[in-house]
């Protein structure tokens, strides 16, 4: 509703909008008083107060058309932004038992069963597949756990895609690896970590050999 002199009053809570014709009025008004205080040399404490009151008053007479732009501009923003996505899982190879995965003659993928959080539901405990809900940049960690003379080693793979490798080659003893990428997925597609051909990795109920995802943002 306008009031007089361009002002608006919000029929929710009875208070005025002050326009562009009354916001200058307000505004000289403003600058009146800062001479009337300077020259009569008010004390620091008195000053202060002074201070805070009229520019809590400046503040609060803004210009009801900004105001309304301002609005418009937020809720456009709001609405171009896709809707909000809560994706994450991380996963131990064995669930309760010790023992050794590998080594095979060709790579396989390995499946994750030991599931600590699936947040969304993306990863699979039965294949060992992450699939991505949405087109967003999600982050991947791997880490392995091994020992003796055989080589560790996987990789992970976005659909066919070779991406990265965590490997090592002990000589003898307990050795780890360990690897992480971010990755630009669109909606659908499947990220795995295959174990390398010849290679050999030992899980326990530590649960050293885990696989872990989350959506950093969606796009």
């Amino acid at each position: 509703m306008r009031g007089h002199g361009g002002d608006h009053l919000c029929e929710e809570c009875g208070g005025v909008f002050v326009g562009w014709g009354s916001y200058l009025l307000i505004h000289a008004f403003f600058l009146d008083v800062m001479k009337s205080l300077v020259m009569q040399q008010l004390s620091g404490e008195k000053m202060e107060i002074s201070m805070f009151f009229l520019l809590l008053f400046l503040v609060c007479s803004v210009s009801a058309d900004q105001t309304e732009a301002e609005k418009e501009l937020f809720g456009q923003q709001i609405a171009a932004q896709q809707p909000f996505q809560q994706v994450a899982f991380s996963a131990s190879l064995l669930d309760e038992s010790d023992g050794d995965t590998g080594p095979f003659n060709t790579q396989v993928t390995l499946i994750f069963k030991h599931v600590l959080t699936n947040i969304g539901n993306a990863y699979n405990s039965g294949t060992g597949i992450f699939t991505a809900p949405v087109k967003g940049v999600y982050h991947f960690e791997w880490h392995l756990y091994g020992y003796g003379d055989t080589r560790v080693g996987a990789v992970l793979f976005r659909n066919g895609e070779h991406i990265f490798i965590a490997y090592e080659h002990p000589a003898s003893g307990y050795v780890s690896a360990f690897n992480g990428a971010s990755l630009l997925l669109e909606a659908g597609d499947q990220v795995s970590v295959r174990l390398c051909a010849g290679a050999r990795i030992h899980d326990n109920k530590t649960h050293v050999i885990t696989f872990s995802g989350h959506l950093i943002f969606t796009m």
